[in-house]
């Protein structure tokens, strides 16, 4: 993990920041604002949902206007050389959550494309999201309910025990 851009303050410790590529997942305190997934909103009522269809992306080309953004990419003059492909084919994004990380305004650079979405194993890192078992992953989303604001805390262990306390935390 790497200190990410959300709705906390970087401590002035930190020795490492979110940054495109690095592989890491932003620590911190972050909005979800959204669920997807390749099947209709069946059982995610309470939440704005979008469901995945081809030719979305997630512009992850810090270079690009678009940058950190999911778009329609045939309605949008291509200006990245790098993107997501949205509709996968191994079925990692079938269901998941955006997380709002380097959000408005976005800071070219500081990590693009963070989501909540299926694993590949437990032993399967990721380039930079959360990932988990499926069913824990539909089991979450279904709860998803816009009118309370989920957030998702994430921290490594050491930065939990120091800011449990200061933040509130369980």
């Amino acid at each position: 993990m790497a200190w990410g851009i959300g709705l906390h303050t970087v401590p002035r410790s930190a020795a490492l920041e979110k940054r495109e590529g690095d592989g890491k997942a932003p620590a911190g305190i972050f909005s979800i604002s959204t669920a997807f997934g390749y099947a209709d909103n069946d059982s995610i009522r309470a939440f704005p949902y979008l469901k995945i269809a081809s030719g979305l992306e997630c512009v992850d080309d810090p270079l690009s206007s678009e940058y950190n953004r999911i778009l329609d990419a045939s309605a949008h003059p291509k200006d990245w050389n790098s993107s997501e492909t949205m509709l996968r084919p191994d079925g990692l994004y079938a269901a998941g959550a955006v997380v709002d990380h380097n959000g408005d305004p976005v800071s070219a650079g500081k990590g693009s494309c963070i989501f909540l979405h299926i694993w590949r194993g437990p032993d399967k890192p990721t380039a930079g999201c959360t990932a988990m078992e499926e069913s824990a992953l539909r089991s979450l989303l279904s709860r998803l309910d816009a009118g309370s604001k989920p957030l998702l805390v994430q921290l490594p262990r050491a930065e939990y025990q120091k800011l449990k306390k200061e933040w509130g935390l369980p």
